[in-house]
């Protein structure tokens, strides 16, 4: 600096060398507290957005910050204490056995229909079935 006045340099070819591709930065856990304390104290006083140019961060960090810290508060305080509850190895079998009944349940649905059109359809063709004997419920 000359006087207060930049000086700058220039070549007559661009800088051959490839700059380095910017890195994400990261942040600490204590650092993210000790900032979110300041953010706080200073709410009343309308000093936030000196805090934020003071370490170059955007309200949109503060915002990300403040639901990690509220998410990581849930779920602390949501996990149930105590062994985990042991599970009764028949109740997956009851399920499956449950699906099953269900599954044969509609495609015997299915066939009583296809055989309620087949009566139909030869009844208009002029071709009674034989009725079926009732072999009696199951």
């Amino acid at each position: 600096m000359i006087d207060g006045q930049k000086v700058v340099l220039v070549s007559g070819s661009p800088d051959p060398e490839v700059t380095p591709k910017a890195k994400r930065r990261s942040f600490s856990a204590s650092y993210k507290k000790k900032i979110l304390a300041e953010v706080e104290a200073a709410a009343g006083t309308g000093s936030i957005g000196e805090i934020l140019r003071r370490e170059g961060i955007y309200s949109s960090t503060l915002t990300g910050w403040r639901r990690e810290r509220d998410a990581a508060v849930d779920k602390v305080f949501s996990q149930k204490r105590g062994p985990e509850p042991k599970r009764n190895p028949l109740t997956s079998e009851n399920e499956k056995l449950r699906r099953r009944n269900q599954r044969l349940e509609d495609d015997l649905r299915k066939a009583e229909l296809i055989i309620e059109v087949q009566k139909k359809l030869a009844m208009l063709l002029g071709r009674p079935l034989p009725p079926i004997p009732d072999t009696g419920n199951f």
